[in-house]
């Protein structure tokens, strides 16, 4: 029997599923030439012991090769190569800054929207742009797609010469498009800028009846400085005060005056300080929300948020990856508009 260690490629940093890691390896065994028709696999048991995995995932990973034609079973116990002619799923490298509900939701979509088109490696970065680079740099010849969200904290100025030196044919950016990245490429994006400025004039009516909209823009941040082009813009054409808070900490709650906030961890501090001024929400002071979740519903009795659809965001991007398409769409943001104005 083969030495299938030699294989098979775990890689304990990324957060693919192990199983997932499991089918994409055997898939670039058979690509390589190493894994042969007929070639006989290592038993669950034998599998899950070799790899220090549970018998789980070895079964699960085998259970979904066979709904792809490529092994079968002998007795339910033995395990085969049965195809080595199959339609060769896109490998496709997945790289997220961070993990959220959200980018979570985003997730779903796009592997849901591909099934067994793709083989996904999926990596979070941190917004470390060290991290990023070194996984690029890796691995740039070993992908067919590199799909990306390409926020970091803190980067030097040439951040976006690392995403260029990606095949633009292989390239598809998700959330944030830069302007540093030439060339013709897939993207699904949000316009930050014109985003937030068409949010607050659909709310408009909302917030006539408060004076002052404050942002929290922490200043170590990896969001886009669009969002504050944005509500900059609006503040002076509707003739509203303004200010933009990097953090809480000092902040006095006041009446009249409405936040917004990016961060959950601003937005349950921001609670906690509204209940302390005994202040009623909705009535004395206005809360809006980025990133619709579903437990902003129920918070406050429903806090409004600007949110884009990122069930939409994870499809187009797989729809990009199977038309190989360098289309560029741009998902609009959504108003959901509770009792927190």
């Amino acid at each position: 029997m083969k030495n299938y260690l030699k294989i098979v490629d775990i890689d304990e940093n990324s957060v693919t599923p192990k199983y997932l890691q499991l089918i994409n390896s055997i898939i670039r065994g058979i690509e390589s030439g190493k894994i042969e028709k007929d070639d006989i696999l290592p038993s669950i048991y034998d599998f899950s012991i070799a790899l220090e995995t549970s018998r789980n995932t070895i079964e699960r990973a085998y259970k979904e090769l066979k709904k792809m034609n490529i092994v079968q079973s002998i007795t339910g116990k033995w395990y085969f190569i049965a195809n080595t002619n199959f339609n060769q799923p896109v490998k496709i490298l997945l790289l997220f800054n961070k993990l959220s509900s959200h980018k979570k939701i985003i997730y779903d979509a796009f592997v849901s929207k591909l099934s067994s088109s793709a083989a996904i490696d999926f990596y979070i970065y941190n917004n470390d742009f060290s991290a990023f680079k070194k996984l690029i740099n890796e691995k740039i010849d070993q992908y067919s797609k590199f799909v990306i969200i390409p926020h970091f904290i803190e980067s030097p100025e040439n951040t976006y010469e690392v995403i260029d030196n990606i095949p633009k044919n292989k390239l598809i950016l998700m959330d944030k498009l830069e302007s540093g990245v030439k060339g013709e490429f897939g993207a699904v994006y949000e316009d930050f800028e014109q985003d937030i400025f068409r949010s607050l004039e659909q709310l408009l009516e909302k917030l006539s009846k408060y004076q002052t909209l404050k942002i929290i823009f922490p200043e170590h941040s990896y969001y886009s400085k669009g969002i504050l082009t944005g509500f900059l813009t609006f503040c002076y054409q509707y003739a509203f005060d303004y200010e933009i808070l990097p953090s809480l900490e000092m902040e006095v709650i006041n009446k009249g005056t409405v936040y917004i906030n990016l961060m959950e961890d601003d937005l349950i501090e921001l609670i906690e300080k509204i209940m302390a001024a005994r202040l009623s929400v909705g009535v004395d002071v206005g809360v809006i929300s980025y990133n619709e979740t579903p437990l902003k519903k129920f918070l406050l009795d429903g806090i409004t948020t600007i949110s884009t659809d990122f069930k939409l965001m994870g499809e187009k991007a797989a729809e990009l990856v199977l038309s190989n398409s360098t289309e560029r769409i741009a998902i609009p943001f959504k108003v959901t508009t509770r009792n927190s104005l």
